[in-house]
């Protein structure tokens, strides 16, 4: 349990935000103190929640769950059908917090084409003991960037991949969306336990996977309202699928009741991406970044593209979850990977594979709060700052009510006001204006 605590606490001493712009009327987004991190629902939950017993913590640091076989599908499933679920009791570190639910989740969604089912699945959590757990829910999309199997948040909040960062970095923004008495849906954007490569970077089929699990979470047996108010959530990896299930929400899923969605450190164009993490700290997630795209775009064929060893590397990178595989390529340069030295932002194959998952093309009709670098002074500034400004200018354009808060992520400031730094990457500055919009 006191890793939990750690974790916790380490969130929240890592958090704090920076609000600037933003539309009219817009709560301020604003830090939250230690002491609303560290809730009377957190502390109650640890206080009442109880370690696993070493079987328990064995188990789910294995792999085999039979929940993840996949029945057959006819074809004429509509999106958002639930094909099971499973009552599942949260643990995270060998904890097992109380006055929490969850159960897993396995439904229908569909690729990139809208149309052709396919199946995910996810995880819904539910406070107890908070009046509004069953109107109000968060589809909440993690900074997930993980290619291989069995490192999903179905996994991670059931006590398997425990070291992932995408989860510790969740749990202060979790905290405080408990808190508030919100449920939380979260996809793995795919089949957790399918052995072959995920395509979490294909925007479009994450999107349709977030929104198709608020319809399963509604059709689970958590006791939630038919039509709760609901809003998007995603941040970095997450942050691409959620700001694709904005954008189509209104054709896609025009009954789920979306009132907003935090759209955090996402990239908006993969192509600037690709040449700003080249090389960067980032290179492993620049080079990940592919690879969680070829599944769902076959035609770039990857592999005929790479050296022996760039092979190697992407055999690797298949298998594995984000911590600590995708840190592996610190200030590599990409072009070491691919045959002749090429740029893989600029290969002819790929570009429009970035076209299909640039974002803007579609306002959201649900209002949108953008937080993301204010400038590229920092090695955690891995999305360039102007991709945002556009995006919200986008929005703006098209009729979307925008708060732009844009975050100092200075190397300076990690130094100086840690709290502040971390909590712009974390997302917890954003809760105060998720709860405005959720009234």
């Amino acid at each position: 349990m006191a890793a939990v605590v750690f974790g916790v606490v380490l969130a929240a001493t890592a958090l704090q935000g920076l609000a600037a712009g933003g539309a009219v009327g817009a709560p301020p987004v604003s830090t939250p103190n230690l002491g609303k991190v560290l809730n009377g629902y957190v502390v109650g939950s640890l206080s009442s929640g109880r370690l696993g017993g070493p079987a328990e913590i064995f188990k789910a640091l294995t792999y085999g769950d039979a929940f993840y076989d996949e029945p057959a599908l006819s074809g004429n499933e509509e999106p958002g059908t639930l094909l099971k679920s499973k009552k599942v009791d949260v643990m995270f570190t060998g904890v097992k917090p109380g006055n929490l639910d969850a159960y897993k989740l396995m439904y229908v969604t569909t690729g990139l084409d809208g149309t052709t089912p396919e199946i995910s699945t996810g995880i819904v959590m539910i406070p107890r003991g908070k009046r509004t757990a069953k109107h109000k829910l968060v589809s909440y999309q993690e900074a997930n960037d993980s290619v291989g199997a069995y490192c999903h948040p179905s996994s991670q909040w059931t006590g398997g991949d425990p070291l992932d960062g995408s989860s510790w970095s969740a749990l202060g923004p979790l905290a405080l969306m408990f808190d508030k008495g919100y449920s939380v849906v979260i996809s793995d954007v795919g089949n957790n336990g399918d052995w072959e490569p995920h395509g979490v970077f294909a925007g479009k089929y994450a999107g349709h996977a977030q929104l198709d699990a608020i319809r399963a979470a509604v059709r689970a047996p958590a006791g939630l309202d038919e039509k709760p108010a609901v809003a998007l959530f995603g941040i970095a990896g997450g942050g691409v699928g959620a700001a694709f299930a904005a954008e189509s929400q209104a054709r896609y899923a025009p009954e789920l009741n979306v009132r907003a969605a935090v759209l955090e450190g996402m990239v908006v164009n993969q192509r600037n991406f690709l040449r700003m993490t080249n090389g960067s700290v980032g290179s492993g997630f620049g080079f990940a970044t592919l690879l969680g795209l070829e599944p769902k775009y076959p035609e770039m064929k990857i592999d005929e593209k790479l050296t022996p060893v760039g092979k190697e590397i992407a055999d690797v990178f298949r298998t594995q979850c984000q911590t600590p595989a995708y840190f592996g390529l610190p200030f590599v340069p990409l072009n070491l990977m691919f045959k002749g030295g090429q740029n893989p932002a600029e290969i002819r194959a790929f570009q429009h594979v970035y076209d299909d998952n640039l974002l803007g093309r579609q306002a959201p009709k649900a209002n949108v709060l953008i937080t993301s670098c204010a400038k590229n002074d920092s090695p955690m500034s891995l999305v360039p700052a102007k991709d945002s400004r556009d995006l919200a200018a986008k929005y703006r354009a098209g009729g979307t009510k925008v708060t732009y808060a844009p975050s100092d992520c200075s190397l300076m400031r990690s130094f100086t006001d840690l709290y502040g730094w971390g909590t712009d990457l974390f997302g917890m500055q954003t809760i105060g204006w998720i709860d405005h919009q959720l009234r």
